[in-house]
């Protein structure tokens, strides 16, 4: 196959596009602080967020699996669209208002506020799996692209893309990120509303059949616990991600962070309808009437379905739109999810778990050399795994399954402690692997009702059983250990992590007594009494308060125990 020129120009069109706008965001950090280039200063309005926001899943995965979803199974199987974009109105009712009033900096703050640094930067290990097998569906749905345009082997075109994504991420941080989503946003809007008209009226398409093939798919009644398991995995494992997070936590309000996941819910559907379309016209295409093609496409291309009608059932012209913009935006999607995982590890494993007296300089540099190493493992595991649409799915499975009872528990019940989530954690994840991964050549080895010999598929869902029995291990676990220990049925030594035995934190200062400081000279405050009584104003302090026998003391409620939050309500600390 000869080089296909104008897809060739396109996409060097749009890289050098990317990367001149990734550049240039990162010339609007004020400084190299955590929140800087984590959360943009914590300064995003809600049109950039809406946008980022929509971007951040509407990428290679996304638009290829949807497409690839449509040619092979139809609509009722093609749920990462529906599922994802539910996952953002669900995120918004149960985690956005307490997680960014909070001003945490990461998804994984929370579980070290409460557990410690080190078990709850446990909670690392399938949130980084989540998005190693998000980037990897990217990788993956760049490199088949790159092969229809530029006849290049798959290793060569995902190794390119991983090394392009992550250099502009490291030199601008989440506001490189940031202005590329909304660049990658708009590329895919032009390129696929471009592209769809003419896809649909070429000469190849039969559009009797367009209307007559059963595009919509069918669920079997053995098949309706897989289907509901699939669509619970991908709407509340599509929660616990950093990428999420990431964009809630830099919003300028509670208020903009919620109407942000509603309208980027709204937008993720919209986003699915042209790569739906481009799947049901290739599904109705006689591929051997399509020129330079000539030869019927089966499902073992389903793949790279949409790079294909991209290129032959579009003219030159537009193919350059099309092709060059898609492939660009797919691997500028990346990037989120590759800043995410470097920014939990650099953050909430290496500072506060490994190295707490690390400076900002050094958890930079640390963040830098993240983005390298997730890049790189993102590549491999692309290399490895066949399908984009299953690479979507599985980066939500271990997440869903684990990480999702844990925040829930962790942001709403005071009474989790940490050997509910430790054993909620361990409990979880060989229950799941007990369950089997065909994709990853683990065997099944419970097999749960209506278990399919043959495809060795689980139909139960068994996902979802797995993550309720974490749920309730959590309650149990954490519940019985606190019965246990304050009745007094295990001795304190027992208590060997120091939940209910650990030192009494001192008391909050109330008077100079408590401070340890001399007691104010005899008659002093008998004499400042009386000048009071007098009125006499007292002698202002440096700070322009009063010099009182208690003056210098904590505010037992804490600074800003009565200011107001942006909703205009008063924060509960």
């Amino acid at each position: 196959m000869a080089v296909y020129v104008e897809g060739v120009v396109g996409i060097l069109v749009f890289y050098v596009a990317v990367l001149g706008v990734g550049i240039w965001a990162g010339t609007k950090q004020k400084n190299s602080g955590e929140e800087e280039v984590m959360l943009a200063g914590r300064s995003l309005g809600l049109t950039v967020g809406v946008l980022t926001m929509i971007a951040t899943w509407v990428g290679g995965g996304y638009i290829n699996g949807t497409a690839e979803a449509l040619f092979s199974s139809g609509l009722l199987w093609c749920q990462v669209p529906i599922g994802y974009s539910l996952s953002y109105l669900f995120g918004m009712l149960l985690f956005v208002k307490q997680m960014r009033r909070a001003e945490y900096v990461t998804m994984l703050d929370p579980f070290q506020r409460k557990y410690g640094n080190r078990v709850g930067g446990l909670m690392f290990v399938p949130a980084v799996c989540g998005d190693l097998f998000w980037v990897g569906a990217i990788f993956n749905a760049l490199g088949s692209s790159l092969v229809v345009i530029l006849d290049l082997d798959a290793t060569s075109s995902v190794i390119v893309s991983a090394i392009f994504a992550a250099s502009y991420t490291m030199v601008g941080g989440l506001y490189s990120v940031v202005y590329t989503d909304v660049l990658q946003l708009g590329c895919i809007v032009f390129g696929l509303i471009l592209s769809a008209p003419f896809a649909y009226n070429h000469l190849a398409v039969d559009h009797e059949a367009v209307e007559e093939v059963d595009w919509i798919g069918t669920i079997e009644r053995k098949d309706a616990g897989e289907w509901i398991d699939s669509m619970l995995l991908l709407i509340f494992g599509g929660i616990p991600c950093q990428v999420y997070f990431q964009r809630i936590l830099s919003m300028r309000s509670v208020r903009q962070a919620q109407v942000l996941s509603v309208l980027a819910m709204f937008g993720c559907v919209a986003m699915a309808l042209p790569p739906a379309l481009f799947g049901v016209v290739a599904k109705s295409t006689n591929w051997t009437q399509v020129e330079d093609f000539g030869r019927e496409v089966t499902l073992a291309d389903k793949e790279i379905i949409l790079p294909l009608t991209l290129r032959y059932l579009t003219p030159k012209w537009v193919s350059f739109f099309g092709l060059g913009a898609i492939s660009a935006a797919v691997m500028a999607s990346a990037d989120s999810s590759i800043l995410s995982s470097s920014s939990m590890f650099s953050r909430n494993i290496y500072k506060l778990a490994i190295r707490p007296q690390a400076s900002e300089r050094e958890v930079l540099w640390v963040l830098r050399i993240s983005v390298v190493f997730v890049a790189a493992v993102s590549s491999c595991i692309a290399l490895t795994v066949g399908s984009i649409y299953y690479l979507s799915v599985l980066c939500s499975d271990l997440v869903y399954v684990i990480l999702f009872p844990q925040l829930l528990l962790v942001i709403h019940w005071e009474g989790a402690n940490t050997y509910g989530s430790l054993f909620s954690f361990w409990f979880g994840i060989v229950l799941r692997l007990l369950g089997g991964e065909p994709g990853l050549g683990i065997p099944a080895a419970i097999k749960y009702p209506w278990y399919d010999e043959e495809a060795q598929v689980q139909k139960f869902p068994f996902r979802t059983l797995t993550m309720l029995s974490a749920l309730a291990a959590h309650l149990l676990c954490s519940w019985g250990t606190r019965q246990l220990f304050q009745r007094r049925l295990l001795p304190d030594s027992w208590d060997f992590l120091q939940v209910f035995s650990a030192p009494e934190k001192p008391p909050v200062p109330v008077g100079p007594q408590d401070l340890s400081l001399p007691a104010p000279p005899h008659g002093a405050t008998e004499k400042l009494c009386a000048s009071a009584a007098e009125g006499d104003r007292l002698p202002l302090a440096e700070d322009g308060g009063a010099r009182g026998p208690d003056a210098g003391l904590v505010n037992p409620a804490g600074p800003g125990a009565h200011d107001e939050d942006e909703d205009g309500e008063v924060a509960r600390l």
